[in-house]
């Protein structure tokens, strides 16, 4: 019988932790976490990822197995992520992978291209041009030096628009002409289903996550992960704003409220781009 891999993707804040343990008990199988920021054993809170008790007995795989000191792509979890899919499906039918990180997700299903190793250096020039810019800057190069991707990624994602201006500068080849677009065959069955809620209910539900991070000591976690601050992983939601906040750039209210605005931006644009795959089931919540 050919094994399955199902799929609970959706947008940040939708409850898919809960919805995903008791999905993982209804089919008797282990959880893969596909969250690119949970993965991180440094960032707990600010990811709100499940702690042992919340697991309530599932067994997950992903939930802080790596440090925020090595640098983690979505290539890595390809292959790590198919080598445990491997092993898991010669004792279970079944698998679950639970997560809102699109890119993670695509790996598995799809490949990764052969994209060049990381040009760190590269980047952090680019990094630093985007603050002292804007990403606006950044975009102008890119439609000039590649305008296929300038008009098919996310322009708006500055990490995003980062990595393809590093691969262009770095290779002196259009960003887009790495791409195959020929996914790849997995030995498994895909299924996948997302969740999604009325605007103003996953909003609502967004804010008072953010609130109940604080009260949980996010602060003090952003506060212990200062010296990596420069780490990609860490230019996200919820940590980038309360950096600005110890640096001196904005009031803790400002921070808590463009945290709350930003996740509610972000949670948009990863509906926006699982529309684009007909292969969803959606589920209502």
């Amino acid at each position: 019988m050919l094994k399955r891999l199902s799929i609970l993707l959706g947008p940040t804040g939708v409850g898919k932790t809960a919805a995903g343990i008791a999905k993982a008990k209804k089919m008797g199988c282990p959880i893969l976490s596909c969250d690119s920021r949970q993965i991180f054993r440094e960032m707990v809170i600010g990811t709100a990822a499940p702690s042992i008790e919340e697991q309530d007995g599932v067994p997950h795989y992903f939930i802080g197995s790596h440090s925020i000191q090595n640098n983690y792509t979505a290539g890595l979890y390809e292959v790590e992520a198919l080598a445990l899919l491997e092993k898991l499906f010669q004792s279970h039918d079944q698998v679950l992978m639970v997560g809102g990180s699109g890119l993670y997700i695509d790996a598995v299903c799809n490949g990764m291209d052969n994209f060049p190793p990381a040009d760190l250096t590269l980047r952090a020039k680019l990094t630093d041009r985007l603050t002292s810019e804007g990403i606006e800057s950044l975009r102008f190069d890119l439609k000039h030096l590649d305008r296929e991707s300038y008009e098919k990624i996310d322009i708006k994602n500055p990490q995003r628009v980062v990595r393809a201006l590093e691969v262009t500068l770095q290779t002196g080849r259009p960003f887009s002409s790495f791409k195959s677009h020929t996914p790849k065959v997995r030995p498994f069955e895909i299924v996948k289903e997302g969740m999604i809620r009325e605007r103003a209910d996953l909003y609502a539900r967004i804010e008072a996550r953010v609130d109940l991070m604080m009260e949980r000591g996010l602060l003090q976690e952003v506060r212990s992960l200062i010296p990596y601050r420069n780490n990609p992983a860490l230019r996200t939601v919820g940590y980038k704003e309360l950096f600005d906040y110890f640096e001196g750039t904005l009031s803790l209210e400002e921070a808590v409220l463009l945290m709350k605005r930003n996740t509610r931006r972000y949670a948009k644009r990863q509906c926006s781009y699982w529309g684009r795959d007909p292969s969803i089931m959606w589920i209502k919540c």
